[in-house]
């Protein structure tokens, strides 16, 4: 097996469902937040589409919706991976979640469970 294909799919400890949500966030030395749309979301993380990434192990603060915005789902996530913009793939940051409360874990695994049905996975 090729690194390449190791440090990819076969690391993941979670199943990712693509979803495309609205993320707030911000950086310990931002008071405003940031805006951009994650690609993918696992109940272990997501991964943000954005040029503004952070270095790996930055601490960032996360907001999103559900789809129908009646609940607001927040906590502290970690950078862990940061990918350069191809022309095949848009470049961003994969977090892992690290600190939300156990009402937003439940509506995260609603979410991912919703999108991995809808896409035909299991």
């Amino acid at each position: 097996m090729t690194k390449a294909k190791e440090s990819g799919e076969d690391r993941r400890r979670y199943p990712r469902a693509p979803v495309s949500l609205l993320i707030q966030y911000r950086f310990d030395t931002l008071e405003d937040f940031l805006a951009e749309y994650s690609t993918d979301v696992s109940i272990g993380g997501m991964f943000i589409r954005t040029q503004d990434v952070r270095e790996e192990g930055s601490l960032i603060y996360l907001q999103f919706c559900l789809r129908d915005g009646a609940k607001l789902i927040e906590g502290l996530g970690r950078v862990v991976r940061i990918n350069p913009a191809t022309d095949d793939e848009p470049g961003g940051m994969g977090v892992e979640f690290v600190n939300f409360d156990d009402e937003s874990m439940k509506l995260i695994a609603q979410i991912v469970k919703g999108n991995r049905v809808a896409e035909g996975s299991s």
